[in-house]
């Protein structure tokens, strides 16, 4: 294994042995942890110099005292959390992860038909490793990608979703991740595979939370794949504590007239950033990349996609909204790849930002890379504050100052959250997001 000196990964590479002995492991698995553990070496940990990471600095990960969490004795709290969850009464399969590692008394499966299957992938791993064969690592590509090669490595647990051809998962399948970390530097590394084949329909509800306040550090994978005609949503809520650091890779190829949907909500952590790749490899198929981050004190939440459109005749739309409030920081980088191929390609790219405070910053960089010549493509990015005419069109209308500025804001979060299609969830993260704002004390002080 190559490994550059002083980068950083030393005192996480020390630790993988234990994966070298680990028993019920398939054997080709373990040359796939092993390519992960050379990556990250090689790689390190990104700094501001390298131009996808150049607004967010990730040295507050690199120097935290790395220790892999450990499966937790579940007790009252993890209960607790789980109840007092935004999505605890939201219907449907539910499986519940502590520290990364598959909680069967916290989880809830109802009897699937069809051939679907809903488990936790070390488990799937034991029944049918060679299905996972094919699929694992073959979305999330380690290449410039370190936090997906460090998973790749060191990944304990996570779901796996297999929906066969032309089956539909009517209800919602929940993957709840619950951070018990004790502390600092704790390191949970969920990996999550999805499988819709063609004209299946499914729906994905992942929730990041957590019982008490350390910093911890969670890095996990959802690889997503989408048959020809599949319809997938898949929606991501990132609500960690306030000390922790979240990174996430979500990557994704969807086929021939498909229709996918990825939601991200980030509204918790200190540090946070969702990497998403999409690769659009089948003619005639829509994505959609949606997501809002709500900001404050001193938080950094960070999302960076690249959408390759690798066929003709495919749509994609990215909207993203930002709510800053304090010292706090959004970061927008996005990327739309066309390949010459990839002929009437219709893409759009959108990045507005709401600061709250003028302490508040959001850094923005929308991209088109364009090889074919007959494409639509457009992208935009705005950063402000709440715009004083539409205030004063809401006080002439009898509307108070406070409850004006109010309205406009929830308005602004709703462009995001309203393109939720699952009707149960979209309610639930419109409430979450409407008492999160609710209980901002500068929300009145808005400018």
């Amino acid at each position: 294994m190559t490994q550059k000196a002083n980068n950083g990964t030393e005192l996480l590479v020390g630790k993988f042995s234990q994966f070298e002995a680990a028993p019920h492991q398939p054997k080709w698995l373990l040359p796939v942890r092993q390519a992960g553990l050379a990556g990250f070496a090689e790689l390190g940990f990104p700094k501001l110099s390298d131009e996808d990471w150049r607004f967010t600095n990730v040295a507050p990960i690199a120097q935290l005292s790395f220790q892999l969490a450990r499966e937790a004795v579940v007790n009252g709290a993890e209960t607790k959390v789980i109840a007092e969850s935004a999505f605890a009464k939201l219907s449907g399969h539910r499986l519940v992860f502590v520290n990364g590692f598959f909680c069967a008394k916290l989880s809830s499966l109802k009897p699937v038909a069809g051939g679907v299957r809903i488990e936790n992938l070390s488990s799937a791993l034991a029944k049918d490793s060679a299905l996972i064969e094919k699929h694992l690592g073959k979305y999330a590509h380690m290449a410039n990608n370190t936090f997906a090669a460090l998973n790749q490595a060191f990944f304990t647990d996570g779901a796996f979703i297999f929906v066969p051809a032309g089956v539909e998962v009517a209800e919602p399948v929940q993957l709840i991740y619950i951070s018990s970390a004790k502390q600092n530097g704790e390191t949970i590394l969920p990996r999550n595979l999805i499988i819709a084949e063609a004209n299946s329909k499914l729906t994905v509800v992942e929730s990041y939370i957590s019982t008490g306040n350390v910093a911890y550090f969670t890095n996990a994978v959802t690889e997503i794949l989408a048959g020809d005609s599949a319809v997938v949503e898949h929606i991501k809520l990132q609500d960690e504590a306030a000390d922790a650091f979240h990174i996430a890779t979500i990557a994704g190829e969807f086929g021939r007239a498909s229709n996918v949907t990825v939601h991200s909500f980030a509204l918790g952590a200190k540090l946070s950033r969702t990497n998403i790749r999409t690769k659009l490899a089948g003619e005639g198929l829509e994505c959609i990349l949606n997501g809002l981050y709500l900001t404050k004190d001193e938080q950094l939440a960070d999302h960076h996609m690249i959408v390759e459109h690798a066929q003709p005749h495919c749509a994609s739309h990215e909207y993203f909204n930002g709510i800053l409030d304090d010292k706090s920081k959004g970061v927008f980088h996005g990327r739309i790849l066309v390949r010459e191929i990839a002929q009437k390609t219709d893409a759009k790219q959108t990045n507005k930002n709401l600061l709250l405070s003028d302490n508040a910053t959001a850094d923005t960089k929308p991209q088109l890379e364009i090889y074919a010549d007959d494409v639509k493509c457009t992208h935009g990015a705005t950063i402000g504050q709440l715009n004083d005419e539409s205030i004063f069109y809401l006080r002439s209308r009898g509307i108070g100052t406070d409850t004006a500025r109010q309205m406009l804001i929830h308005a602004f979060a709703g462009e995001i959250i309203e393109r939720i299609k699952c009707e149960p969830a979209r309610e639930v993260i419109d409430k979450l997001v409407w008492d999160r704002l609710e209980a901002n004390p500068h929300l009145a002080k808005a400018k």
